[in-house]
């Protein structure tokens, strides 16, 4: 049976050293899932430089988008999806034309993403471990992709949150349960 927890919190709060941490400490084979794309040399970098902090050991999966259809090849006990965040990111950048965003279809692919993926999560007999950044404690943004952005995402934390077994909130390195 699949278990499902939910980091969340603001940049560099320490979700994904956490999750990275409850992985290892399982002792199981670990499959790390990363939406990141690198567009840009500073992405690029970042990127190795997380590649450099997993154990050589782990498997890794490089999924933009579309999560659900890849799960069945994924045999490890322990799984990681760093991040929700920037799997939004993705999805939202097919439905923007001179910096906006069609909100509709983009709050639909979203919705189907997440449905797609508890799933396929439900369905699999691994043990998830979902970051993902918290936008809601901030200023609404002033502009309409951020906007757009900020409600996709909530939503999509909502119905993680909803399904997990357990929610982490981190401030500043430190685990807070929200639900367990």
């Amino acid at each position: 049976m699949s278990t499902l927890t939910l980091i969340l919190g603001g940049a560099r709060s320490g979700k994904s050293s956490y999750a990275l941490k409850l992985a290892e400490e399982s002792g199981k084979p670990v499959t790390f899932i990363a939406t990141a794309q690198a567009f840009d040399d500073e992405m690029s970098a970042r990127i190795q430089k997380h590649k450099t902090e997993r154990p050589a050991e782990w498997s890794t999966l490089e999924l933009p988008m579309n999560l659900a259809k890849h799960i069945d090849k994924i045999h490890s006990e322990v799984v990681i999806l760093d991040c929700v965040t920037l799997l939004a990111t993705n999805l939202m950048m097919q439905f923007v034309k001179d910096d906006l965003v069609d909100e509709l279809p983009y709050l639909n692919a979203i919705q189907n993403e997440m449905e797609a993926l508890l799933s396929a999560i439900r369905n699999s007999n691994q043990n998830w471990l979902v970051v993902s950044n918290e936008v809601g404690l901030g200023l609404v943004p002033p502009y309409q992709m951020g906007r757009i952005y900020r409600d996709g995402l909530g939503w999509a934390n909502q119905r993680l949150a909803k399904e997990a077994d357990t929610v982490l909130f981190m401030v500043a390195g430190l685990p807070m349960t929200i639900k367990s």
